[in-house]
């Protein structure tokens, strides 16, 4: 009984073993579409000695000002977009587990009780009556044996999907973290506009208020005193407005974290002490750029398609099921598990490929273009962060002078404002040559801003281009 038994398991164990590997053609990585070394010239400054790659570099030792951390990680916790990354992640990830069970055979266990009435003139003595029917069984039903590893290339298709989202998740918190900063700093940039609006305005209304007295004793003209009043009214303007963008700032912030931001993480104004790093080393473009987790992303994608191809050319080919069954029946229960009541089947099939109407060739031919489109995908995404990570170098070359020269312009102006003040009161020279040292004044201290805000905006690019922030 035990041989018996043991035959229709012993063939299908050997038929399962007996699949062959995928058919899919073997993968070889498409060359970098790139130059091998980074841009350069006068926009670029000299790379400065080897140090840890940025993307090595956690976001926690990357930005040092502790408010900005505590932001970051209510981002992480709470952000929309990250958690439907992760989602998709653990969506995939079951997937995958679902192909994979694919390749082995779904075990059952059934057991049937039947109970009927036979009538009189069916019955083959002519008495009907009641009869009763017990089985119980274990079995493989409909099981496909992957001869050709048709469903070994959709499990692998599957996987790359799976080890493909897995990467599209680093990117969004990435992309995630170097938002955070970003509005961080924007927020932070606004508020020091905001002030020195309010600032401006105050010392234009104490110039007002000297230029009306001015006026009225009759040492000024009219032309003066309204000359004095479009500087109020201006400031007041720019009040207007970046009180305005100091609100919208904020809700771009609140949006980005995923939830209310505790007044006391909120930026007084610009910090100079974002980041722990200076100097910025970016390495070869081949060791940077092949481990973006975008890259990967599309690197993945491009495999999932070179398996599928598998598939579609196992298409072609005949598909083998096996159902097979082992048990026990009886009209008795308790005759059920005796010798002579032993049951078994053993059911293969096979589906051959005849005629498809073309349907097989062109499902193949859909595959290759899939195959293709990848590889171009993956490779302007090589050269989307090249040019990404090149941009960011040509800023960072030259972004310091800007800042020095915007700070040595400022201050020149500042002092131009003072003389023509001096020169003004001396009776020298008109309220206009006032007018105008204030408004250059005015227009370098929001452009010093606006070029501080830069410089630590690219401190923050490189660190998201070249990888940093996954960890």
């Amino acid at each position: 009984m035990t041989r018996t038994i043991a035959r229709p398991l012993a063939l299908a164990a050997f038929l399962f073993l007996g699949g062959c590997a995928s058919m899919a053609p073997k993968y070889t990585q498409p060359a970098a579409p790139v130059p091998a070394n980074w841009p350069n010239g006068p926009s670029y400054k000299a790379e400065p000695a080897a140090q840890k790659p940025l993307a090595e570099i956690p976001w926690q030792e990357f930005f040092v000002e502790p408010q900005l951390q505590k932001l970051i990680g209510l981002a992480l916790d709470n952000n929309r977009d990250l958690k439907v990354a992760v989602l998709n992640m653990d969506r995939y990830r079951a997937l995958y587990q679902i192909r994979r069970a694919d390749l082995l055979p779904t075990v059952t266990g059934d057991g049937a009780f039947a109970v009927r009435k036979t009538a009189d003139d069916l019955a083959q003595n002519g008495n009907g009556g009641v009869g009763h029917s017990y089985n119980v069984s274990v079995g493989i039903s409909s099981y496909e044996l992957d001869l050709f590893g048709r469903i070994r290339s959709l499990k692998d298709q599957a996987l790359e999907q799976y080890l493909a989202t897995e990467q599209a998740r680093r990117s969004v918190q990435i992309t995630l973290v170097s938002q955070v900063a970003n509005a961080y700093l924007t927020l932070g940039s606004d508020l020091e506009r905001l002030q020195l609006a309010k600032d401006t305005l105050a010392n234009q209304q104490e110039s007002y208020r000297l230029s009306k007295s001015r006026f009225e004793a009759g040492v000024s003209s009219a032309l003066d005193l309204q000359q004095a009043q479009t500087s109020v009214d201006s400031a007041r303007v720019d009040i207007a407005r970046y009180t305005t963008l100091v609100a919208q700032d904020l809700n771009a912030l609140v949006l980005v974290v995923g939830s209310d931001v505790p007044q006391e993480l909120l930026p007084k104004s610009l910090t100079e002490a974002l980041t722990a790093v200076k100097d910025v080393a970016p390495g070869l473009p081949s060791d940077v750029l092949l481990s973006r987790p975008d890259i990967l992303q599309a690197e993945f994608n491009l495999k999932g398609a070179n398996a599928n191809i598998g598939a579609a050319r196992a298409a072609f080919f005949p598909r083998i099921a096996l159902t097979t069954s082992v048990g026990f029946g009886s009209d008795q229960l308790a005759g059920l598990f005796k010798g002579g009541n032993l049951a078994w089947s053993f059911a293969p099939s096979i589906s051959v490929p005849i005629f498809e109407g073309g349907r097989n060739k062109a499902n193949l031919e859909v595959a290759k273009v899939d195959r293709d489109i990848a590889v171009a995908q993956y490779e302007k995404a090589i050269q989307v962060a090249f040019r990404e990570v090149a941009d960011a170098l040509a800023q960072r070359g030259t972004i310091d002078e800007q800042v020095a020269a915007q700070q040595s312009l400022t201050g020149a102006t500042a002092e131009t404002f003072r003389l023509s003040q001096a020169r003004y009161q001396t009776g020298v020279d008109s309220y206009l040559n006032v007018l105008d040292a204030q408004r250059s004044l005015y227009a370098a201290q929001q452009n010093l801003i606006t070029t501080r805000l830069a410089r630590l905006n690219n401190m923050v690019t490189l660190y998201k281009v070249l990888g940093g922030g996954s960890k």
